[in-house]
């Protein structure tokens, strides 16, 4: 079959290769046929090395398709089922998921990230987070995949896989944004334009958009965002929307450490700054003492926005077909996999929301 290998940690490009396998699912397992998968920036990391990721790999954690096989013991899921890729998935049974976190599940999650699951010229190949959604088929275990209606589009599928259960999650679950609240978000690309509308779905009375592209954020203010302000002109639109207290939740969706910062600073005195973006291990947040206790803030990670995928992917789908989600605009290009460098190059310079590739 087809896919994309990224080949070594820091190659900029992936290689299309017709000779990518996968095994046949064996017990507990679902094979899936891609039909539209997500270019999220994460991906880029794990081919620059910022997330770790075992090389070679195909890359891909953003997916949606159809069940071609299954193995012994599937309950879950059968065959002709429509299906999200669930790139963390929870086992049900550990202390995190029996919590209530189940996006906090390892168990399932690292057994698979560390196994090679596609070949290529006799070569074990990994798939980035345990997946690989840039091959047309993958395995999968059934906890990996959520089966979802037939008539909705696999881009929109995609697309809910993560960053919008990330950005989403991350106002409603984690942020917990509350109706009249004011919000800064940080980073407009598919995360920070989902979290304005997961902000928005809250009752957000205002929500700034953050970014040094002007485009993107003409594209946050169509989300929902009712300013959108560069960097450098935030404490001026602060000032404006808070009196210059700073905002109820600040959102940071980029991952880097002067981002981190200036979404702290922005959090007024008992307010919520919530840190999305997948950053490096040594893109280092400083706070000091004094300002930990007097100014009463409180910092939150948000992972995979706090989501059990079992139920969310079906919230967010109810979410959209209502009106209040606008998933269909998320979706600037689809492609095949011939021009996924295409969609990479866009990525990386900041041109586009999102990029969909249709296998």
């Amino acid at each position: 079959m087809r896919g994309a290998i990224c080949r070594t940690t820091g190659d900029e490009k992936v290689e299309i290769v017709d000779d990518l396998t996968a095994a046949d699912p064996g017990p507990g397992q679902v094979r899936v046929k891609i039909h539209a998968a997500g270019i999220c920036h994460s991906d880029l990391s794990g081919m620059n090395g910022n997330l770790p990721q075992g090389a070679p790999f195909v890359p891909g954690h953003e997916g949606a398709g159809e069940i071609v096989a299954v193995g012994d013991g599937v309950t879950s899921s059968k065959v002709g089922d429509h299906v999200i890729v669930a790139w963390t998935p929870p086992c049900g049974k550990c202390k995190a998921c029996l919590r209530g976190q189940p996006n906090l599940c390892v168990d399932i999650f690292f057994a698979i990230a560390g196994a090679a699951h596609f070949k290529s010229g006799g070569e074990d190949i990994f798939g980035f987070a345990g997946t690989g959604t840039w091959a047309e088929e993958l395995i999968l275990p059934e906890q990996g995949v959520v089966v979802i209606p037939n008539e909705v589009p696999y881009e929109i599928g995609a697309l809910i896989g993560c960053g919008v259960t990330t950005g989403v999650g991350a106002a409603v679950n984690t942020a917990k944004v509350e109706v009249g609240s004011s919000v800064v978000v940080f980073g407009c690309g598919g995360v920070g334009i989902s979290a304005i509308q997961g902000a928005r779905v809250c009752g957000a009375a205002e929500i700034v958009a953050v970014d040094t592209v002007p485009s993107k954020l003409e594209d946050a203010k169509h989300f929902g965002a009712t300013h959108g302000v560069h960097p450098d002109n935030l404490a001026e639109v602060s000032a404006e929307v808070t009196g210059g207290e700073g905002f109820d939740y600040a959102i940071e969706c980029i991952g880097i450490a002067p981002t981190f910062r200036a979404a702290w600073d922005a959090t007024r005195r008992g307010g919520t700054t919530v840190i999305v973006g997948a950053g490096r291990g040594d893109a280092v947040l400083e706070l000091n003492g004094f300002e930990l206790f007097f100014s009463e803030k409180r910092l939150l990670g948000s992972y995979y926005g706090g989501a059990d995928v079992r139920t969310e992917f079906h919230r967010l789908i109810r979410l959209w077909k209502a009106g209040r989600l606008d998933l269909d605009g998320m979706v600037s290009k689809r492609f095949g996999l011939e021009g996924i460098n295409e969609g990479i190059e866009a990525l990386k310079k900041g041109e586009v929301i999102r990029q969909i590739v249709t296998l």
